[in-house]
């Protein structure tokens, strides 16, 4: 993926970043947004590399328009790098990132209200086999036998009928990888808020998955 990279500005003053490295734990996204404030322009095609992917799949599980969800990674993307300088490296890169797709995300459905769920496609992004038996093993047991296109297909009608706040939480939990203080963080809200949507969102998957035949071994009836 290429994005239109602006000038880089001079580098934070020497010494900058020793005081944060010895109160926070940096991860390697932080250590490339260090070197791109830096002055290193490498840095940022690493950061294009290590993040297109999972943006994509946020932006297409919310969109289901690939071609869309292309524009908003980018847009995204660009705007990692124009505000490069806003970021603390403080180990909540991800947090960072996804707020700005967030925003993003919801101005684009805004404006294009009319068509934010548009009719599932078939568009795919690299992990999405391995997800989706991740969900999989949170819904079903070993011996259960679900083929992942039926599952693909329940989960993508499932997002088209949650509300916003749940299906944000649920694809930024389970597809996107984010653990639940990052989704919290991200959406602006309180952890035991977020655990609720995802509970919400989870009992609405395992109806689903009844409806066809398929018990939740792990769902406790009230």
């Amino acid at each position: 993926m290429l994005v239109r990279q602006p000038e880089i500005g001079l580098g934070r003053p020497p010494g900058f970043f020793v005081a944060l490295d010895e109160v926070c734990s940096v991860t390697d996204d932080d250590q490339l947004m260090v070197r791109l404030q830096e002055g290193d322009a490498a840095a940022f095609d690493e950061i294009v590399k290590r993040n297109s992917g999972i943006l994509f799949g946020f932006f297409l599980k919310n969109t289901r328009d690939p071609h869309r969800a292309e524009d908003l990674t980018q847009e995204v993307l660009l705007r990692i790098y124009r505000q490069f300088w806003d970021y603390i490296p403080v180990g909540r890169f991800k947090g960072w990132m996804f707020r700005i797709a967030r925003n993003l995300l919801i101005d684009s459905i805004r404006r294009r209200s009319h068509d934010c769920l548009v009719k599932a496609v078939k568009g795919r992004f690299e992990d999405e086999t391995d997800i989706l038996r991740s969900i999989a093993g949170q819904f079903l047991t070993p011996d259960q036998d679900f083929d992942f296109s039926e599952l693909n297909e329940v989960v993508n009608d499932l997002l088209d009928d949650l509300p916003e706040d749940q299906r944000l939480t649920f694809t930024l939990h389970h597809f996107s990888g984010l653990s639940l203080p990052e989704v919290a963080e991200v959406l602006g809200t309180s952890v035991p808020t977020t655990k609720s949507r995802l509970r919400l969102a989870r009992e609405k998957l395992s109806d689903r998955l009844a409806q066809r035949g398929i018990l939740n071994p792990h769902r406790t009836n009230d």
